[in-house]
């Protein structure tokens, strides 16, 4: 298998271990910069450069495509699913993990358990708006943040009012949910290869702090997860068309309850709580969809 990883530096731990596995494998793996693929786009046919050279003929790419370059490096992505490249992310379904509104409108819509998620634009709804979603405590969280950042804890009526009415005036993207108490701080992060969850591990936030992200001082340990939690995860990853999928979960008295869907996750934190290699799932998943698509050619006609 000819593989492209998109990422921005090679030197990153989750990069880094793909291309381990797919050479592990005996497959021939790249990795390009998202940023610097540049495309061609007619009715006669697509064609991408990297760096002054065509590329082309790569049977899967694995994107591995940064919050900061959501837009462009979808675009890089879906021009290599129209040249017949395989990814087991779509750029739709990359795009539909990153809005926090649109996943969770998604995955409301087919029954999958969430915390009660409120949205609006006027401040003059404000007051209605916190109403129906229930008395504090509320967790503000920023549409498009990542690995914890943009996610409050206000404790007060006074003080959710506040943060909203701070972050409209700077005109950001936000929702409000309700705070699920029992899970006292913890979350599991289950990952999600194909229609299983090949590993998982449970993170705790630091004393002080709600949230459980690694990147903010959290702990990790690698669990089971039970089969409900399991049979969650790969629905919510299949909704949004993932085929790679960190999903992250709490428990509650009403069972999992999903908080986001990420779609691309990082495979530091797992394999070293879980002791699985995470990596060659990925890679092996990615082969085996290959093996089974059906052969056509969608490059540059000239």
């Amino acid at each position: 298998m000819k593989l492209a990883i998109l990422s921005r530096n090679t030197k990153l731990y989750s990069t880094r271990r793909l291309v381990e596995a797919a050479r592990h494998r005996g497959h021939s793996v790249r990795v390009l910069d998202p940023l610097r693929c540049y495309m061609r786009i007619a009715s006669d046919g697509f064609q991408m450069h990297y760096k002054g050279r065509e590329i082309a003929g790569y049977h899967a790419v694995i994107p591995r495509i940064g919050a900061s370059v959501t837009r462009y490096g979808s675009a890089v992505l879906r021009q290599f699913e129209l040249m017949d490249s395989y990814s087991p992310n779509t750029s739709d379904a990359i795009l539909r993990a990153r809005d926090k509104l649109r996943s969770h409108q998604l995955l409301a819509a087919q029954g999958i358990g969430l915390p009660a998620t409120v949205f609006g634009d006027n401040p003059d709804d404000t007051a209605d708006l916190l109403s129906m979603l229930g008395p504090p405590p509320h967790v503000i969280k920023l549409n498009e943040g990542t690995q914890g950042a943009g996610v409050m804890l206000t404790e007060k009526l006074s003080a959710s009012k506040g943060v909203i009415e701070a972050l409209r005036g700077l005109y950001a993207n936000f929702l409000v949910q309700e705070f699920v108490a029992e899970a006292k701080g913890a979350d599991l992060r289950c990952f999600v290869v194909g229609d299983r969850v090949v590993a998982a591990m449970k993170r705790q936030a630091p004393k002080g702090d709600f949230r459980s992200n690694l990147h903010r001082g959290g702990t990790a340990k690698g669990v089971r997860a039970s089969a409900a939690e399991q049979e969650v995860a790969v629905r919510a990853a299949q909704v949004l068309g993932l085929g790679v999928a960190g999903v992250d979960l709490i428990r509650s008295a009403r069972g999992p309850l999903v908080l986001e869907v990420n779609a691309s996750p990082g495979l530091e934190g797992i394999e070293e709580a879980s002791g699985v290699d995470v990596a060659v799932e990925i890679v092996d998943f990615v082969a085996g969809q290959v093996r089974e698509k059906p052969v056509r050619r969608l490059v540059a006609r000239r």
